[in-house]
């Protein structure tokens, strides 16, 4: 592991523009019990309301409804609506560790988030990040 005189930062890499392109789909993330959390703390809404107007709930699984082919937080001229409290696999993305193992995935995923900082090469953007991963832990997922 490279020492660096100070920490990386995700803007080293990365800075979101809000195209909402990780935004779309027919399918979204699941929320673990830190998201839901998180994510009611920013509505300020009751959970019965957040998860009648917001969730899909099927069994134990919770995840954000999809509207319109993007994830139902998504407004077109405004990106995330709940950018703050976003669940941690928003959070992470687009800097997935499936980057470092193989560059076809990082110019896969560069090519759809204009976000990513590629002008310092596939090299230098792994270290990077690598150092960014290794700096911080994972959410606690649960059993």
């Amino acid at each position: 592991m490279c020492s660096h005189s100070q920490s990386p930062d995700v803007s080293d890499i990365f800075v979101c523009t809000r195209c909402g392109f990780c935004c779309q789909g027919e399918t979204t993330v699941s929320l673990n019990e830190q998201d839901q959390t998180r994510m009611l703390e920013c509505l300020g809404l009751t959970r019965e309301e957040v998860e009648r107007r917001f969730w899909r709930i099927t069994g134990s699984e919770v995840q954000m409804q999809v509207r319109d082919g993007h994830c139902i937080f998504y407004e077109p001229n405004l990106g995330c609506t709940v950018h703050e409290g976003r669940p941690w696999r928003c959070r992470q993305w687009p800097l997935h560790p499936s980057i470092l193992s193989d560059e076809s995935n990082f110019l896969s995923i560069s090519e759809s988030c204009p976000g990513l900082k590629t002008a310092m090469g596939y090299a230098a953007f792994c270290r990077i990040l690598q150092n960014i991963l290794d700096s911080t832990k994972p959410p606690d997922q649960g059993a």
